[in-house]
């Protein structure tokens, strides 16, 4: 199959050229026709036409003016944002279209990690019902990492503490159009009950991140900015343990030690 559209490289573009695919991609979905839907990044539409067929309430944010055009020939009444996803606010999306979002697409590599952090922020505002979204098979590990392995790190822990994680299936490098050079997955986001609220949730990212940054250093030491030069702020438990060895949960718990002021 073709592709209607030259891939432009800048843009990180592998147009999903599978139906198969596709149709595997939109089935990991739990949303039910009336709930609204938002497609990031459609390309050529591979996954659209599905969505489309399935749901009443969708939204496609496309940044490239050439396929928000494609898109709006083939289908003059689809829904499209043209513009940055990564400028996209999803709360007042969930707002416009009156409940939290069924967040899907195939992301490009090069912005992976900003755009999970951004529905991450959604989820802890409450503004994201699940997400289901293809990308790099290593960036899918990272998310359901544990402790004390390599693949365990920033990503692992911020992605754990609000949501609950699947990885739905691994996809070949042969159905895109370019074939990328690495391999992709799929991958289903829901938002855990109960947990952080965004405030919260920006608060342990900025000591996980400041953690990690010298992740092979001890806490006492990668977190000294945060904790004093003594690192009195740091339960003795942990001062001389280096960051992959805690838990999502356990940095919840240090926060609120390095929060404390006495």
């Amino acid at each position: 199959m073709t592709t209607p559209l030259t891939p432009r490289k800048h843009l990180g573009q592998n147009f999903l050229r599978d139906p198969n695919t596709a149709r595997r991609i939109v089935a990991g979905l739990a949303a039910g026709e009336e709930d609204p839907v938002v497609e990031i990044g459609p390309g050529t539409g591979a996954l659209t036409e599905i969505l489309r067929a399935q749901f009443k309430r969708l939204r496609v944010i496309e940044v490239d003016p050439r396929a928000a055009m494609l898109l709006a020939a083939r289908w003059p009444d689809l829904d499209i944002t043209e513009g940055d996803v990564l400028e996209a606010d999803w709360s007042a999306i969930a707002r416009d279209m009156g409940a939290p979002l069924a967040v899907i697409g195939n992301l490009p590599y090069y912005i992976t990690s900003p755009i999970l952090f951004s529905l991450l922020d959604a989820a802890a505002a409450g503004a994201l019902d699940e997400a289901v979204i293809m990308m790099q098979y290593e960036v899918a590990m990272r998310l359901i990492a544990v402790p004390r392995t390599k693949t365990y790190g920033i990503l692992s822990v911020a992605v754990q503490l609000l949501c609950n994680s699947e990885v739905l299936f691994p996809v070949s490098r042969h159905v895109f159009h370019p074939k990328p050079d690495v391999r992709s997955a799929v991958v289903r986001l829901v938002p855990r009950t109960g947990a952080l609220s965004l405030a919260e949730a920006r608060e342990v990212r900025t000591v996980v991140r400041t953690a990690f940054n010298q992740r092979r250093k001890t806490l006492r030491n990668s977190l000294r900015s945060l904790s004093g030069e003594d690192g009195h702020r740091i339960p003795e438990k942990w001062r001389g343990v280096r960051a992959e060895e805690l838990a999502p949960d356990d940095f919840v718990e240090l926060t609120g030690y390095l929060s404390d002021p006495t």
